[in-house]
């Protein structure tokens, strides 16, 4: 995620709306059949989740509304922490192939866990349409001096990406794509901070952040248009084009 600075009015301004606007809150049930990674959200298990609102812009609402749709899902049971996410999207494409590639270079899908809260010891996990990922492990935010630990793998990690139209095919128009994530609870517990798998009632720190970069068709593929940057679009806002700012991620509360 490309950082930027802000001033201090803007700071202030974005802590004004903080104030009136908190993080979003969501409740995730114990999943109450198998839930088939597969890339399709069509299974009785993600039937009865609930769906997140629809991403806002990551610096809040009073930024132009996001040009397509996002949303989540979340659900949980004694082996897996499951995310799905729903990503509207006209020209599906992508570029990155190589696992730990830097996927945000790419439109992509990022989940970022902060299991006990604190602001350090956090997990993020990128995806792009050809359903390659990322995964790295940050001991504190990256304006506190973090370094990310790019070789900590996720083991027992099961993805899936479904395209509801053609994949890198600029000739037609597409619906979209979707998400399947199942991040074992083993992988999460060594510097989770708390008790993992979480107890019912326990709340974590979660965000959701989606890059989409403005692309033309040059000689029939797609390309990303020089020299402009990318748009966010994040379930919890951050109210600065920076996703490492874990005290503004969204709760998710367990529960059965």
């Amino acid at each position: 995620m490309i950082l930027q600075r802000i001033t201090l009015s803007a700071l202030v301004s974005a802590l004004i709306t903080y104030a009136v606007t908190p993080p979003e809150r969501y409740t995730c049930h114990r999943s109450a059949a198998p839930v088939k990674i597969d890339g399709r959200l069509d299974d009785a298990a993600w039937r009865r989740a609930a769906w997140t609102g629809y991403f806002l812009d990551i610096e809040g609402p009073s930024k132009p509304k996001p040009r397509f749709r996002t949303r989540a899902k979340m659900l949980w049971d004694d082996r897996y922490f499951y995310v799905a996410a729903e990503l509207e999207e006209p020209h599906v494409w992508g570029s990155l192939t190589e696992h730990d590639a830097v996927i945000c270079m790419d439109n992509d899908f990022e989940v970022f866990i902060d299991p006990d809260g604190n602001g350090a010891d956090y997990y993020e996990f990128e995806i792009n349409a050809l359903n390659t990922g990322w995964d790295l492990f940050l001991p504190k935010a990256y304006r506190d001096g973090g370094k990310a630990d790019n070789g900590w793998e996720i083991p027992g990690l099961r993805t899936a990406v479904w395209v509801d139209g053609t994949l890198n095919n600029p000739r037609d128009a597409d619906r979209g794509w979707s998400v399947e994530i199942a991040i074992p609870w083993d992988a999460l517990k060594a510097r989770a901070n708390r008790r993992v798998p979480p107890s019912v009632g326990d709340e974590w720190r979660v965000n959701f952040s989606r890059v989409e970069w403005k692309h033309e068709i040059l000689e029939g593929k797609y390309r990303k248009i020089e020299g402009v940057r990318e748009d966010n679009w994040v379930w919890s806002p951050q109210w600065a084009i920076d996703m490492h700012r874990p005290e503004h991620w969204g709760y998710v509360r367990f529960e059965k």
